[in-house]
């Protein structure tokens, strides 16, 4: 807030914008972690040869395994829908967060807004936003997924725009909405987990004397928005990468219980340290520029 005779105001095209930037940075800095992941999640348990060493190991492991076999630059496959994605995606659940959050407490709300809103608010412009961005994250998983060819065979997508007119020349609009499901359940829950964390953390940390709202404070709140997305997020994440990955089952339910049923719980834990490895840093890189862009976007308005 400024002095008593004016409040900071930011536009929405300036929260959209805002967002979008530091969503666009967090992924370009954290996206080789994200390639990992999605081999790493790709990779089921080789259970008729039980004794193949599984090809990667590790999220390091991956990321060297992939930067030997196919250049340093595969690591960054999938940046171009990546960059699409959180464009639209950041731009949208990040930015709609605040108004969405005001609407649901009422415009004369005064005091600490209760975290079961904060919760909803998350929910609700993560469906939203998952909702119009869904080709984007198919595309991005599709080139993603594609390792090592043997020579001679070709690239399924020459590029990202590439991949979307040969999914819809080849399977049709409706197919770029594949996985809208189980990616509105996970990218909702994770939204509301990320942003309803750290507004929480924040809002707490903020009370203990000492800390102000600068820098220290939105680097602990952007770990504590990390690590509870993934904890809250990883089955949802396995499970929307295997049917994306692979369209062996028939629904969301039929490959939670068949994960679970082949492989037992842990197997929803796959990855956990990559996980949070790859989402605290990239929540903590994201809400450090969010911070920091949001400045630029902010003017003073008489209140």
């Amino acid at each position: 807030m400024g002095d008593h005779g004016s409040k900071i105001e930011i536009s929405f095209a300036g929260r959209f914008a805002s967002s979008a930037i530091a969503a666009s940075f967090a992924e370009l800095c954290t996206i080789p972690l994200d390639t990992a992941k999605v081999r790493l999640q790709l990779q089921k348990k080789a259970a008729a040869d039980a004794m193949a060493m599984p090809k990667y190991r590790g999220m390091l492991g991956t990321v060297a395994t992939i930067a030997r076999e196919e250049g340093m630059t595969a690591l960054w496959k999938g940046i171009v829908p990546g960059l699409h994605r959180q464009c639209v995606f950041g731009g949208l659940r990040i930015g709609m967060y605040e108004p969405v959050k005001s609407f649901y407490v009422g415009e004369n709300f005064v005091g600490d807004i209760p975290l079961s809103k904060k919760i909803l608010a998350g929910l609700t412009t993560g469906a939203l936003a998952i909702t119009v961005a869904n080709p984007t994250d198919l595309v991005k998983v599709r080139l993603q997924a594609e390792g090592k060819l043997p020579p001679g065979v070709p690239r399924r997508y020459s590029g990202a725009l590439n991949a979307y007119s040969t999914i819809v020349r080849q399977e049709g609009v409706g197919a770029l909405w594949t996985g809208l499901g189980p990616n509105v359940a996970r990218n909702a829950i994770i939204n509301a987990a990320e942003l309803a964390s750290y507004d929480q953390v924040k809002q707490t940390i903020l009370k203990i004397p000492g800390f102000t709202d600068n820098v220290f404070t939105h680097l602990l709140s952007g770990l504590g928005a990390g690590f509870f997305a993934v904890c809250i997020g990883s089955p949802v994440d396995v499970v929307k990468s295997r049917m994306m990955g692979d369209s062996a089952y028939k629904s969301t339910l039929d490959c939670f219980v068949k994960t679970m049923k082949n492989e037992g719980p842990l197997a929803f834990y796959k990855g956990f340290l990559p996980n949070f490895g790859r989402l605290g840093s990239w929540n903590v890189i994201m809400f450090l520029t969010l911070e920091q862009v949001k400045k630029l976007f902010a003017r003073e308005v008489p209140a």
